[in-house]
């Protein structure tokens, strides 16, 4: 796998691979937004380089890394308006004028990492890393509001059974100095005991979607939990998001910009565009349930030669968000803050629109329960 689709290189990335992937990563925010320029999308694209001129160019402790003192002064930055172009309620950014302040701010980046040594230690680079997958998420989500492409379809696989293990959770702590870049949610690896159980190889797919649907799976009050509910009668949802028909088995969805017309999505496709509520009703339809962070990820490590697929969509999973036992409080500038107790689940893997250097096993995203602009999906397990 080339170094900037290898995750463990790019979590321990020096300058020479960081700018590579610096590059890379502003070059299909830039493809993407040229098919979008919405205020919503210029926005998104806007918070690239304010993040990097925020925590790089205008931070002057940027070399201690988490160490630093987030309320330390910063330098001016460049572009005075940057705070209105990032506010939702605030005037976005005209295109030409963002493509400009990203040039400029990326091109100060570059000059500033290009000043580091080759064996920079983790503080030094942190973050440099950051921005990276700071960036690479902003082009997914750019990439989330387009639509409608999704993953490949895949034939129907068997269950995977996994005998009872114990399991190493979370990221390991690795080398003082040299861990490199591991998100505040996957710290620290700890020990939990996994009994055994039975796990779908690969995410639901419309198919069997479609087939909850045709059930009467959306009118039906005990499939669903109070909460997901209330939910489903507030939007009114007949399917998930960005679905247009769900007739017959025929999925169809629609895009923006210059993805605007109809698709219609193969049965053997995995599902994107479900909240959580969703998940846990199919589940209930189907007899069956989601599976614990801790199988999820015990399957992800061992099922790859038995067949388990991932990858194709962020999948929804049992429990609350909250910290891994020693992680700490969050970093500055940290991504993924622990959110308050019981306000947002898990999802965990990646999405067809994640970039390949950011699918660690380890990798866990939080989001609320009616969450479905993401590209998440799930798959069950038996009860």
């Amino acid at each position: 796998m080339p170094p900037l689709d290898d995750p463990p290189s790019i979590r321990h990335a020096g300058p020479e691979l960081l700018s590579l992937a610096l590059i890379d990563s502003r070059n299909r925010l830039l493809h993407l937004l040229a098919q979008d320029e919405a205020p919503a999308a210029l926005r998104l694209a806007a918070r690239a380089g304010a993040w990097q001129e925020r925590w790089i160019a205008c931070h002057v402790q940027r070399q201690r890394g988490e160490a630093c003192d987030p309320g330390a002064p910063r330098l001016a930055g460049i572009e005075p308006r940057i705070e209105a172009w990032t506010d939702e309620a605030g005037p976005p950014p005209e295109p030409e004028a963002l493509r400009g302040y990203l040039a400029q701010t990326l091109e100060i980046t570059l000059e500033l990492l290009a000043g580091q040594p080759a064996r920079a230690d983790d503080a030094a680079l942190h973050f440099y890393r950051a921005s990276l997958l700071h960036e690479d998420r902003l082009g997914e989500a750019l990439a989330e509001r387009l639509g409608p492409d999704g993953p490949p379809a895949r034939a129907v696989r068997s269950p995977i059974w996994m005998p009872a293990q114990r399991l190493r959770l979370g990221a390991e702590p690795g080398e003082p100095g040299r861990v490199g870049l591991v998100p505040h949610n996957e710290r620290w690896a700890h020990e939990v005991a996994v009994p055994e159980f039975e796990i779908d190889a690969q995410a639901v797919n419309w198919g069997q979607v479609a087939e909850f649907a045709a059930d009467g799976g959306y009118d039906r009050r005990e499939l669903w939990s109070e909460p997901g509910w209330a939910w489903a009668r507030a939007q009114g949802r007949r399917a998930p998001g960005r679905v247009e028909q769900l007739q017959g088995g025929v999925v169809v969805q629609r895009g923006v910009g210059q993805r605007a017309s109809l698709r219609r999505a193969p049965a053997g496709q995995a599902a994107v565009h479900l909240s959580r509520h969703e998940a846990e009703a199919w589940c209930r339809w189907a007899g069956r349930r989601l599976p614990t962070e801790a199988e999820w990820e015990r399957a992800a490590r061992a099922g790859a030669g038995l067949g388990f697929v991932r990858g194709d969509v962020f999948e929804w999973v049992l429990g609350s968000a909250r910290a891994w036992p020693g992680a700490g409080a969050a970093p500055p500038g940290s991504l993924d803050p622990v959110p308050p107790a019981g306000t947002h689940g898990v999802l965990r893997g990646a999405s067809f629109a994640t970039r390949r250097r950011w699918g660690q096993v380890t990798a866990r995203r939080f989001a609320p329960p009616a969450r479905d602009t993401m590209f998440c999906g799930f798959r069950s397990c038996a009860l």
